[in-house]
């Protein structure tokens, strides 16, 4: 009959090789203060770290993690996301930042205390959302 495989599935973690080919890949600038750019949406959660100019430095997705599917606009996908990020971060030297935060997804929180956690100082955390302000086209009138 042969032997019987075993195929181990791990719990919903990040793919080793692409976090670590993401951290081989940071830049060998020094950046004492930066701005941190989250943007959550409901599939995704993207952050950026740039400098105070808002040149890009560094960035991550939930989806170049190795998540898949309904997978990325979870809280979780984005505090790996967070973590990566900060990192990346103190590889360059990095000691505050201060935080935008941009849309209505899961991962808005979870990726700013991750990116926290690693003991990098925020400043600010200013939430730039954009809101509409004519809004979608109303109903048409009623006839009775």
């Amino acid at each position: 009959m042969g032997k019987k495989r075993i195929v181990k599935k791990s719990g919903g973690s990040v793919n080793k090789g692409l976090r670590s080919r993401a951290l081989s890949r940071t830049s060998k600038k020094k950046l004492l203060s930066g701005i941190l750019h989250v943007h959550a949406t409901y599939n995704n959660t993207k952050v950026l770290l740039s400098d105070l100019e808002g040149n890009a430095v560094t960035w991550s997705s939930s989806g170049s993690l190795g998540f898949s599917g309904a997978k990325k606009g979870t809280p979780f996908a984005a505090a790996k996301v967070g973590e990566l990020i900060a990192e990346k971060g103190q590889i360059m030297g990095l000691k505050s930042v201060a935080a935008i935060i941009k849309g209505v997804g899961a991962g808005r929180e979870s990726a700013l205390r991750a990116f926290a956690g690693k003991g990098i100082d925020i400043t600010s955390i200013s939430d730039r959302t954009p809101v509409p302000f004519n809004g979608p086209r109303q109903r048409r009138a009623r006839r009775v």
